[in-house]
């Protein structure tokens, strides 16, 4: 039962993207003249990837903390990381940001080039060059008012455990003076493992938006300081979830 309905679930995700894709393409056609930020482009992605977790029986997805969240400002969004679902659950947000991700992702076929359209960011693990760039295009996208999602953990963390935070997130928020934003999702790990593509039966996902850390930070604040405070505050918010 969990195989035929994981195979009528991931059926459903490539029959969408292929339909949809050209819908994002002509968004992007028709408004990219006065859309500078591509907000509508990044709007219909959100319904796109909602669709999966609204059409998904098995999925109940809760958001708490959205009042934290100033849609006028951009922000160094830090979110952990458990899944494959983390992605589309961040999207029910429904708020603007560019994300950040491997570069393998924007191969993939539709959802991939639908990241390139976006103008989402770019990373290229282990390489510092392509750190760079990604450092510079994330500092150009919040100078433009386009808050930026990173995983800080780099990959998914394994059985749901948060791991330690990589500083690039952080060096970021103290390079462009933009706030951090701490989001938590709980429960996705149980719903589809690290390694696997069956789904797992009936799971609630919670996502909870925490409060900015804003600048002005403490005198001496450094990156590390910040990634300390933001693991901390995340990983208090996880031991408070029930399961």
């Amino acid at each position: 039962m969990a195989l035929a309905g994981s195979l009528l679930f991931w059926a459903f995700m490539l029959v969408t993207s292929v339909l949809l894709f050209p819908i994002a393409l002509l968004i992007r056609v028709v408004t990219f003249p006065f859309d500078r930020r591509l907000a509508f482009l990044h709007t219909f992605s959100c319904f796109w990837a909602s669709l999966y977790t609204w059409c998904n029986p098995l999925w109940s997805v809760r958001i708490g903390g959205k009042e934290h969240i100033d849609r006028h400002a951009a922000y160094v969004m830090v979110c952990n990381h458990q899944s494959l679902v983390d992605i589309l659950v961040l999207f029910r947000l429904f708020v603007h940001f560019k994300w950040v991700s491997k570069s393998e992702n924007f191969r993939i076929p539709f959802v991939g080039w639908n990241m390139t359209l976006n103008r989402y960011i770019r990373i290229d693990r282990g390489r510092i060059r392509g750190n760079l760039s990604m450092m510079r295009r994330a500092e150009t996208a919040l100078e433009a008012g386009s808050s930026v999602m990173i995983f800080p953990e780099g990959t998914r963390s394994a059985g749901g455990a948060l791991g330690e935070f990589k500083l690039g997130a952080f060096e970021l928020a103290i390079r462009s003076g933009r706030p951090i934003l701490p989001i938590v999702v709980h429960g996705t790990a149980a719903a589809l493992p690290r390694r696997g593509f069956i789904l797992r039966g009936k799971h609630a996902i919670r996502i909870r938006v925490l409060e900015p850390i804003s600048p002005p930070w403490a005198p001496g604040a450094d990156a590390e300081t910040l990634r300390t405070l933001a693991h901390g505050r995340i990983a208090g918010e996880l031991d408070r979830e029930p399961g």
